[in-house]
This record gives C-alpha cells, sequence and structure tokens, in this order.
C-alpha cells in the first residue's frame, strides 16, 4: 500500500511538473516508465542533447570546406559519437511513451530518417575518399533537423508551424505581388528598351525582360535605389513617376501587406497554440489531483501531508519558508487539506518566484554599536536610504557623460574623471555602510553588482595603466572614459520611471527569451543556406592581401570580375569558401543591403566558368548560350528563396511577435495568483509594501527601502526573521502572459477534453461555455 501510494505521488509530481514547464509529452503511467521520464526531462539530460546537437552543427566549420581543417577521420568519429547520443535520446523517449504514439509522431520518424542518412552518407563519402573520388556530405543539409525534432525544441517547431501556417496565406499575396513586379516590368520594357540607354557601367539598360524583373524585384527592397532610376531620370525627369509609382504599390503596399497576412495568421495560430497549452496544463493538474485526493464530506480534497510532500518532489530547491507560504497561500483557512481550485493552481504559485529575504544586523551594528547607532551614523544612513541620493548620484552620472563626450585634451576634464572616480568610490562604501553587505550583494541585486563592478575595474584599470602605462597605448584618462560609459546605463532607471518607457522596457524584456527561439530558427535556415551555397559557389571567388602577386588577385582570382564594381569595392571576402563566411554573406543578404550586387556577382562567375568549360567542347554556341541561361536560374532562385524565407516570412514573424507582445503589456494586470500571494504575504506581516517601490522599480534594486533588512534604523522593525516579496513582474514570456488571460477564462468545473483530444485542437474548434475566440486572446 506505502509503495502504491509512493508511485501515485511520484506520478502527481510528474504531471504537475509537466504543467509548470507547460510540457505536453505524453507518456506512460507505469512505475518504470516514471522514473524512465524522470531521467529523461533531467537539466543535464537535456544540456547534454543540446551540447551534441550543436556540436554536430559545428562540425561544418572542420570539413571541407573548412574553416580550420581537421582529419576527416576525426569530424567522422565525432559525428558517429552525437549519432548514437541522438539515437540513445530517441530510444529514451520510445521508452517512456506508448508504441502506437511514437510512431505516430512525425518527428520521431524525421530524427531516424536524418540519422539513417547521416550515416549512409559518411560510409558513402569515406568509401570513396579512399579511392580519391571527390564527392559531396550531401547529408549536412539534414543535421538541422535534429534542432527542430527533438523535444526539448518545442519552441523551434511552433515557429515553424507558424510559418507552415502562414504560407498559403502569403502565397495568395506573393502571387498579386509578382503579378504587379511583371506588370511593371512589362511596362518599364516598353517604355525603355528603344531609348538606347546605358548604365554608369555602359552596359544596356533595360532591354532584358527578365533582368528587368530581377532590378524591379532588388528595387522593391531598396537596395538598388535610387541607381536603377537614374539613366531613365537623367534622360527625362518625367520617368521618375514611374519608379515612385512602384515604389508606393509595391515597396509600401505589398510589404506591408505581407506583413498584416504574417501577423493576422500568427496571432490566429497563436490562439490555437495557447489555447491548447492552457487545456493541458489544466488537465494534467487534475489527473495529478485525481491521484491525491481523498474524500472530505461533499467534496475530494488534498490531505497537508501529501501536499507537502507533493511540493517536495515538485520543487526540492525552494526554501521552508517559502514552501510553508504556498500552503498558507493554498489552505486559506487552514484546514489541513487544499481543495481542487487551490490545487489547480500549485503548477501557476511555483512560477511565480517568491524572493525571500532574511533580517540581518548589519556587522558594525555589532562590533561597534555605540558608533554605528550614534545620531551622527543613523543620520548619514537616512541620507543615504533618501530617494535624493539616487537621484543625486543619476544626475552626476549624466554630467559624467557629458564630460567624456568633450574634448579630452583639456586638463580640467581630465582631472574631472578623477573627482567622478572618488565620488563613485564614496557612493559605495556609504551604501555598503548603511545596507547589510550580504542583502546588499544578494543574488538579485543586480544594480549593486553592476555598479560596484564598473568601480572596481575603473581602479583596477587605472593601477595597471599608471603601472605599465609605458607598454599601453591608451592613457589613464581614456581608460575611465570607456569604462565609465557603462555606468551610464544605471540611467535606464530614470527612463523607466516613465509609465511609457516602462511599457517598452518591458516588452523588451520579454521578448528576450523567444530571441533564443528566433535565433534557433535563424540558426537553421543559415545552416541549410550556407551548406547550399558553399556547394554552389566554393572557390568561385578568393581573398588575397592587398599586397599578394597571385594572378587576378584585384579581380578575386576571378577574371570575370575585372574591373567590377564587386572587385573595386574589395567585396572579395564575402564568399562560400568556409562555414563562416558563408554565415556572413548570409547576415548581409539578411540585412538587404548590396544583396543584389552579390548575387549578379555568383551568376558572373557561373557564367564564365561554364563557357570556359564548355565551349572548347561544343561547338555549338547556341546551346552553351542556352544552357548559360539555365544554369543562372538556379543561382537567381538560391538568393531570391533566401530573400522570401529569411526576409519576408522569418523576419515579419519576429515583427508580430513583437506587436503581440507590445499590445499585452499594454493590457496587462496582474494575476489573480500573483494577487493572493501578496495579499497572503501582507496578512502574515512578512512583506514588503509595494508603495516603496514606486519611484524604484527597475531589476529590484536595493536603492529603495523594500531591501533595508538591517533590522534597525530608517525602517520600521520586523518581528520575525524572513521577509518575502514577489520578484520582478518582468521575467515573463508572452506565452505565458497570454496564457494566463485564456486561463482565466476556464470554469473551474469544466475539466477539459482527454490528452488526444486536446493534442488535435483545430483552431476553428469551438471553444467550451461561453468563451469566444476573441476573448481567448
Amino acid at each position: 500500500m506505502a509503495e502504491s501510494a509512493s508511485q501515485e505521488l511520484l506520478l502527481a509530481a510528474a504531471f504537475v511538473s509537466d504543467a509548470q514547464y507547460n510540457r505536453n509529452i505524453p507518456f506512460k503511467t507505469s512505475p518504470e516508465a516514471v522514473r524512465l521520464y524522470y531521467l529523461y526531462n533531467h537539466w543535464f539530460m537535456r544540456t547534454a542533447t543540446y551540447f551534441f546537437i550543436f556540436l554536430n552543427l559545428s562540425l561544418a566549420v572542420f570539413e571541407e570546406p573548412a574553416v580550420y581543417p581537421l582529419p576527416f577521420l576525426a569530424t567522422s568519429l565525432v559525428e558517429v559519437l552525437c549519432l548514437l547520443v541522438f539515437f540513445g535520446r530517441l530510444m529514451h523517449f520510445a521508452k517512456i511513451t506508448c508504441r502506437s504514439v511514437f510512431w505516430k509522431d512525425t518527428k520521431n520518424i524525421c530524427i531516424m530518417v536524418a540519422i539513417l542518412l547521416s550515416l549512409t552518407d559518411l560510409a558513402i563519402y569515406g568509401a570513396l575518399r579512399i579511392y580519391n573520388i571527390k564527392s559531396i556530405r550531401w547529408s549536412r543539409i539534414v543535421r538541422p533537423i535534429f534542432l527542430v525534432n527533438f523535444a526539448e525544441s518545442r519552441q523551434i517547431r511552433r515557429a515553424f508551424r507558424s510559418i507552415r501556417n502562414t504560407l498559403p496565406e502569403i502565397t495568395y499575396v506573393f502571387l498579386l505581388f509578382m503579378f504587379s513586379l511583371l506588370m511593371f516590368s512589362l511596362m518599364a520594357l516598353k517604355l525603355f528598351s528603344e531609348r538606347n540607354l546605358q548604365t554608369a557601367e555602359g552596359l544596356p539598360y533595360f532591354r532584358d525582360y527578365l533582368e528587368i524583373v530581377f532590378d524591379l524585384y532588388v528595387l522593391v527592397t531598396t537596395a538598388n535605389s535610387p541607381d536603377v532610376m537614374m539613366p531613365a531620370f537623367d534622360f527625362s525627369s518625367w520617368y521618375a513617376l514611374f519608379f515612385i509609382a512602384f515604389v508606393i504599390i509595391n515597396t509600401y503596399i505589398f510589404m506591408s501587406l505581407f506583413l498584416a497576412v504574417v501577423y493576422n495568421n500568427y496571432k490566429k495560430h497563436l490562439k490555437n497554440e495557447i489555447r491548447t497549452l492552457a487545456y493541458m496544463k489544466r488537465r494534467k493538474m487534475i489527473e495529478a489531483f485525481n491521484l491525491l485526493k481523498e474524500e472530505e464530506g461533499t467534496q475530494f480534497v488534498v490531505r497537508e501531508a501529501k501536499w507537502k510532500q507533493l511540493v517536495k518532489l515538485v520543487a526540492p530547491d525552494i526554501s521552508n519558508s517559502h514552501r510553508e507560504l504556498l500552503l498558507r497561500i493554498s489552505d486559506d483557512e487552514q484546514k489541513g487539506f487544499i481543495d481542487k481550485k487551490s490545487f489547480v493552481q500549485l503548477a501557476d504559485l511555483l512560477n511565480i518566484q517568491v524572493i525571500t529575504l532574511k533580517i540581518r544586523s548589519h556587522p558594525l551594528g555589532q562590533w561597534m554599536p555605540r558608533v554605528y547607532r550614534s545620531a551622527v551614523s543613523q543620520f548619514l544612513r537616512s541620507v543615504v536610504r533618501h530617494r535624493g541620493f539616487v537621484w543625486t548620484y543619476d544626475v552626476i552620472i549624466l554630467i559624467n557623460a557629458i564630460f567624456i563626450a568633450l574634448d579630452e585634451e583639456s586638463p580640467y576634464i581630465s582631472y574631472a574623471e578623477w573627482v567622478f572616480l572618488a565620488l563613485y568610490i564614496i557612493e559605495i562604501l556609504l551604501k555598503i555602510y548603511t545596507y547589510e553587505p550580504r542583502a546588499f550583494f544578494g543574488k538579485n541585486q543586480f544594480w549593486n553588482w553592476f555598479d560596484t563592478l564598473i568601480i572596481f575595474a575603473a581602479l583596477t584599470a587605472t593601477i595597471l595603466n599608471t603601472t605599465l602605462k609605458s607598454t599601453t597605448k591608451y592613457n589613464s584618462q581614456r581608460i575611465l572614459d570607456i569604462v565609465f560609459i557603462l555606468r551610464v546605463l544605471r540611467l535606464i532607471r530614470i527612463v523607466d520611471s516613465i509609465q511609457r518607457f516602462r511599457v517598452i522596457m518591458n516588452t523588451l524584456i520579454n521578448i528576450v527569451p523567444t530571441m533564443l527561439t528566433f535565433g534557433g530558427l535563424t540558426l537553421v535556415v543559415y545552416c541549410i543556406f550556407a551548406i547550399i551555397g558553399m556547394e554552389l559557389f566554393h572557390g568561385k571567388i578568393q581573398f588575397f592581401p592587398a599586397n599578394s602577386n597571385a594572378p587576378y588577385a584585384l579581380e578575386c582570382g576571378n577574371p570575370a570580375l575585372k574591373d567590377s564594381l564587386f572587385a573595386r569595392g574589395k567585396y572579395c571576402k564575402n564568399n562560400f569558401n568556409n562555414f563562416a563566411s558563408s554565415f556572413i554573406v548570409l547576415m548581409e543578404l539578411t540585412v538587404v543591403n548590396q544583396w543584389h550586387d552579390i548575387l549578379c556577382l555568383q551568376w558572373n562567375v557561373m557564367n564564365w566558368n561554364f563557357v570556359n568549360t564548355i565551349l572548347p567542347l561544343i561547338p555549338f554556341i547556341l546551346f552553351a548560350n542556352g544552357f548559360a541561361n539555365v544554369t543562372a536560374q538556379p543561382v537567381k532562385l538560391y538568393f531570391i528563396a533566401f530573400h522570401i524565407v529569411m526576409v519576408i516570412i522569418i523576419v515579419n514573424i519576429f515583427v508580430s511577435f513583437i506587436l503581440e507582445a507590445f499590445f499585452v503589456e499594454y493590457s496587462l494586470e496582474k494575476s489573480e495568483v500573483e494577487t493572493a500571494i501578496e495579499q497572503k504575504i501582507q496578512e502574515l506581516g512578512m512583506g514588503v509594501q509595494e508603495e516603496a517601490l514606486q519611484d524604484e522599480q527597475l531589476l529590484d534594486n536595493m536603492e529603495s527601502a523594500d531591501n533595508d533588512l538591517e533590522g534597525e534604523g530608517g525602517m520600521k522593525s520586523q518581528p520575525k526573521g524572513l521577509v518575502f516579496k514577489i520578484a520582478s513582474k518582468r521575467y515573463r514570456t508572452v506565452d505565458a502572459l497570454l496564457q494566463r488571460m485564456f486561463e482565466a477564462e476556464i470554469p473551474l468545473e469544466d475539466e477539459g477534453l482527454s490528452f488526444e483530444e486536446i493534442l488535435n485542437l483545430s483552431p476553428a474548434a469551438a471553444v467550451p461555455g461561453d468563451l469566444t475566440s476573441e476573448r481567448a486572446v
């Protein structure tokens, strides 16, 4: 019986943990499977998986064409090790899920296929290498699949689902855009082809229809504006109207339509994602409750002892005092049990960071109490605690920033830097004298650590520079300027005190976790296009030092670039000769500027190589020119496809997320759970008053009364040894905020759908109760 209860408690803890972290893995509930599930979700296992995923991706840096070449045997052994780890992780996942669920999961099939393809390609490439036969490592393009399809990468998969769901609507807009582009290109052909105009390089201007289409497509990105217009504009000023109309319709209207369509679809499918997460979370909490419930009168409840054991399993790192606080919130009337409504909120309670602050006396108050508690000492500490002290130093930092920007040759400015350094040292010493040191340097006191480290760095750099000034090229004042510039960041707190600025700051902080998701998404796209680019363009362009005597050094190693703007502009390092260079080129393409020059460069090089190779062999120049045109088309498609995927789709999805985060931040209010915690903290007399935070709200800094914990002087003495406060509400993801808004609309009596039904929810699925789609978002 005891063993059965222990297993039920372990299973309930797994459900609560899944609800807390929004995991939706359908694991088996047998005791062995539950233990394996705990191991699967252990931080070490997840960290090791990510390590081998990125190790596998980084092999492209060491494989041919390599940035840092390593022997093929070394890279192949590392790749085999990574594939074995991936296979082991997949088998671990198979052990905790039902067989039918495992084989229906597309991501598992993708991982197995990617492992099989990688091993097959590795074996073929190695065998051909033995016989000195050059081959292509085509399987490298599937390596990003591991980053996307493992269970840990659910956020990246969501981003890809957003792209997939958005594509149908984007296609309609893109077709209209292409129709407009083709029509304007046809008009341009009729307007300019008979004018015998030439570009600045002396080339024919707007005489080939496909070239016109491409040039106008580049104009949509503004990368070749106003260059593409100038020959026609020089001929007649009236022709500017044609380009103005084109830019208004295609750049401003159609590009805005792309963003509108992406945002509308993103919001619609985000609604479904959040609804699925909310129902899954509710369902898991109810499953946990059903495992632990006992009958109490007319209702089912969870006993206090079981609740404590559950919380210890789910959150072993929280303190006993924190756990007791959560119990007092869940069992408000201290009946000895937790009802269903309070139990369902446990996952939200655990997600809210409650800081436990211990009241300690200042060491100086123990070592020399008469001096520390004297009238002069108390007055000095009251001055330091006053908000005017903070404002004074904010003004000093602002003046310091002005001095840094002034003429550093002036001796008065040079002396002023030493005055500022002395003032900053005095500030830190006064704060350490006033506030209890362990509380002042607590793990949540970012600005205190920041200020102290900056002053310490400035003092250390100045001493080292004075000692070693004969070997450095910066004088002491310049070193102080460089370090003090970082202190100007403290002025962010002034901006944060303004409500409108605070909304922007909150939005920026809330999108930081999602930046990692879109960083992973960008990494996947970059890896795929970089590997394709290396296979297409490797060796076509070379970089040579300025004093090189190599043939065609000034033409980037290729005669096709003789007298070209690309060579004269010294863009030779923009090539696909290795993984790092490819990433840099793709970054330049993402920024859009000059991307058409890079595209034209690669196209010209391919045509030149083809003509030099084929013409001596085949006398039919007609076929040669025709094949050259065909060969050029994939080059165009490569760059245009990257522009569409990265700039039009992914960047617009990221912009959509920022818009949604901004709107949510404007409408954000405290959640019901957070309010309950704060009320209970104040009822217990163990809280930090909210009013004390109004003037100093950024990152829970120590410069307001809320953290004055030395227990005497300047603050009411606390009768208890602990106080609590809610950590900054800035550190919440937008997904969590939207999910909480949706959960508030779900009635408690609605136990929701089954796990399988929840996972199969569609955007058009009916929402239980009186919940409308507008209210869901």
